[in-house]
C-alpha cells in the first residue's frame, strides 16, 4: 500500500485515476443516502453520477476518484458491506484518464402504436451503421411503449443528414416513425407552432367535400391530386377547382365548418401546448370559414386562408385577395414569427403537401404530418404511425406530463 510519503508526482497520478462504481438490484427507499455517506465519508470525489429504475429495478453509478490508495480500499471494502447490506450487487473498475474525442449529440425519438423489438432493433442498427453510439434510452409513453428518444453520440465527422435519410428508410420498412433532432437547449424550448389545416389539422380537404355537394367531386378531387403531389401550379389548380364551385350555396360551406373532423391528437396537442405558453397558428391554402371555425374551436391564435366570394348567398367560383400559397405560407410564417418575437430556429411548422414545403424547410423544425413522398423526405421529420399529439413526444414531454396538462384544461 502507498501511504502519506507518496511524491508529489504520484499523489498527482492518483487524484487523475477514476473509479466507475455500479449498484444494481431491488430499488428501495435510501439507497441512495447510504451509499453517498461512504463515499462522504472517504473523502472520495465525485466526477459523474447516474441512476435509473426500470420497473423497481436499480442501476446506480458513481464516476469517482480517492486522494490515496488507502482510503480507496477502504471505502471499497464499506461499499462492498452496505451493498450487500441491502440486496445490491457491486461492481467497480477503472476509467481511462484521457478526455473523450469530440462528438456530436442527438436525440432519436421512434414512435408507433405499439414499438416492438424489431424497430428498436432496426434504430439501434441504423444507429451502429453509423458510429452512432447510444447513451441512454428513455420511455415517453405512458401506459405502453409508444415512444422512446435514444441519447446518441455520433464522431465529430459523421454525416448526420445520411443518419436521418437511413433512419427514414428503417422506419419506412416498418410501421414506426423515427425523427433525428440535434440535441440542444433550443429542441426544448420551441414557442410557435403553425399548422397546415386541410389533411393535417382536420382530416379532410374542404374543397373536396363541398365538390362532392355539388356534384363535381371528381374533377375537383383530380386537380387537388395533382396540386398536392407539386404536379400542377397550386394557384392555377385552385382557380379551377374554384371556379367548379360556382353555384353551390353558402350554407354549405358555413354547415361543413361547423362540424370538420379534427385529425387524431389534434386537441390534446392544442390543449398541451397552449397550457405551455405555445403560440399557435393555422395558415392554409383551405378556405377561411373553415380557418376561422377551426381557430375559434381550438383556441388558436392565429390563421390565414383563402376566402371565397359569396354572393346571393352562393359561391361566385372565385377567390378574393392574394392566394396562400406556397411561398405566401413560408412568408406568413416568418412575418409571424417576427410579430411574435420568436427565433425561427423555436418555430414548428407541421404539413402534409407540396405546398407546405417552403413553409417547413423557413421553420427551424419541419414536421411532414401523413403526407407525400416527397414532403417526407424534405422534411425535418415524419409523422405517418400516430396523431398530431405525437409532436409532443419529439419535445421530449412525456406521456405522463402529456396526460397530467392535457386533463388540466379538459
Amino acid at each position: 500500500m502507498r501511504g502519506a510519503g507518496v511524491s508529489g508526482t504520484a499523489r498527482l497520478r492518483r487524484l487523475m485515476e477514476r473509479l466507475l462504481l455500479t449498484f444494481t438490484g431491488r430499488d428501495a427507499p435510501g439507497i441512495t443516502a447510504r451509499i453517498t455517506e461512504v463515499l462522504a465519508g472517504a473523502g472520495a470525489r465525485l466526477h459523474d453520477v447516474e441512476q435509473v429504475v426500470v420497473h423497481g429495478f436499480l442501476v446506480l453509478a458513481f464516476a469517482v476518484a480517492f486522494d490515496s490508495r488507502e482510503s480507496e480500499e477502504r471505502a471499497l471494502k464499506d461499499l462492498l458491506f452496505a451493498a450487500k447490506q441491502r440486496g445490491l450487487s457491486m461492481e467497480y473498475a477503472p476509467l481511462p484518464a484521457a478526455e473523450p474525442l469530440p462528438r456530436q449529440r442527438f436525440a432519436v425519438t421512434a414512435i408507433s402504436r405499439q414499438l416492438g423489438p424489431e424497430a428498436l432493433h432496426a434504430v439501434s442498427g441504423t444507429l451502429a451503421a453509423h458510429g452512432g453510439n447510444i447513451e441512454s434510452i428513455q420511455r415517453l409513453s405512458e401506459g405502453g411503449l409508444q415512444s422512446v428518444e435514444f441519447a446518441v453520440s455520433l464522431p465529430a465527422e459523421a454525416d448526420a443528414s445520411a443518419l436521418k435519410r437511413a433512419l427514414l428508410f428503417a422506419a419506412g420498412q416498418g410501421s414506426f416513425d423515427c425523427a433525428l433532432q440535434k440535441e440542444s437547449l433550443l429542441r426544448r424550448s420551441k414557442r410557435l407552432v403553425v399548422m397546415d389545416m386541410d389533411s393535417t389539422l382536420i382530416r379532410i380537404e374542404v374543397i373536396d367535400e363541398l365538390a362532392r355537394e355539388h356534384g363535381v367531386g371528381e374533377q375537383v378531387a383530380a386537380i387537388t391530386r395533382r396540386a398536392m403531389l407539386g404536379e400542377m401550379d397550386y394557384d392555377r389548380s385552385l382557380r379551377e377547382r374554384v371556379a367548379l364551385l360556382r353555384g353551390l350555396p353558402a350554407e354549405v360551406l358555413y354547415r361543413l365548418a361547423t362540424s370538420l373532423p379534427l385529425a387524431e391528437g389534434a386537441e390534446t396537442l392544442l390543449r398541451v401546448l397552449q397550457r405551455l405558453g405555445y403560440r399557435t397558428a393555422v395558415i392554409s391554402g383551405g378556405f377561411s370559414h373553415a380557418a376561422e371555425a377551426l381557430k375559434k374551436r381550438l383556441g388558436i391564435d392565429y390563421a390565414w386562408s383563402n376566402t371565397l366570394e359569396i354572393e346571393g348567398g352562393k359561391l361566385t367560383g372565385r377567390v378574393l385577395g392574394p392566394i396562400v400559397n406556397a411561398q405566401r405560407k413560408a412568408d406568413l410564417l416568418e412575418d409571424l414569427a417576427r410579430r411574435e418575437r420568436v427565433p425561427l430556429d423555436q418555430v414548428i411548422a407541421v404539413g402534409d403537401g407540396a405546398n407546405d414545403l417552403l413553409m417547413l424547410q423557413k421553420a427551424g423544425h419541419g414536421i411532414a404530418f401523413h403526407a407525400k413522398p416527397k414532403l417526407r423526405e424534405a422534411a425535418h421529420t415524419s409523422i405517418s404511425a400516430m396523431g398530431l399529439d405525437a409532436i409532443l413526444y419529439l419535445l421530449g414531454i412525456t406521456g405522463r406530463d402529456i396526460q397530467d396538462l392535457a386533463e388540466e384544461r379538459a
